[in-house]
């Protein structure tokens, strides 16, 4: 009766870590294309990611880059001090983007150039990602802002 017993529960024990490593494998599969990594201008220069990878850029937008194209094409250059990687666009800006202004662009890097499918600014005078900052530190750009 013992063996039977302890049979019994060695067996709901083995199915238990079954359940727990098929739920874990499934939520990392479910999460594989919510993440995107954050990389700096140079950190994209150094090493180009792959043609299909989506991940986030960060920087200043460089004085004098924004330029306007057809219909809502808009093209710009980032930078983090270092190293600079021209942005493409299509659709609607942010009303707080702008040139030396800091930014945040989701998309893919083909070709040499970011093609971005959305765009985020800051929202008030002085703030900054803190990715983008991290990233301007490392360079020896950022000041920082005056209270």
């Amino acid at each position: 009766m013992k063996s039977l017993k302890k049979q019994r529960r060695i067996q709901v024990i083995a199915l238990a870590v079954v359940a727990l490593i098929i739920s874990t494998a499934l939520i990392g599969y479910a999460m594989r294309d919510g993440i995107n990594y954050f990389r700096s201008p140079s950190e994209v220069i150094a090493e180009p990611p792959g043609r299909t990878e989506v991940f986030r850029i960060g920087g200043l937008v460089e004085t004098g880059s924004l330029k306007r194209g057809q219909g809502e094409t808009i093209e710009f250059v980032v930078t983090d001090g270092g190293d600079s990687v021209p942005v493409v666009f299509t659709g609607v800006l942010p009303d707080l983007f702008g040139e030396g202004q800091g930014m945040v662009g989701t998309g893919s890097y083909v070709d040499g150039v970011f093609t971005a499918t959305e765009i985020l600014a800051k929202h008030d005078e002085t703030y900054m990602p803190k990715e983008v900052v991290d990233a301007l530190k490392e360079q020896g750009v950022y000041v920082e802002p005056e209270s």
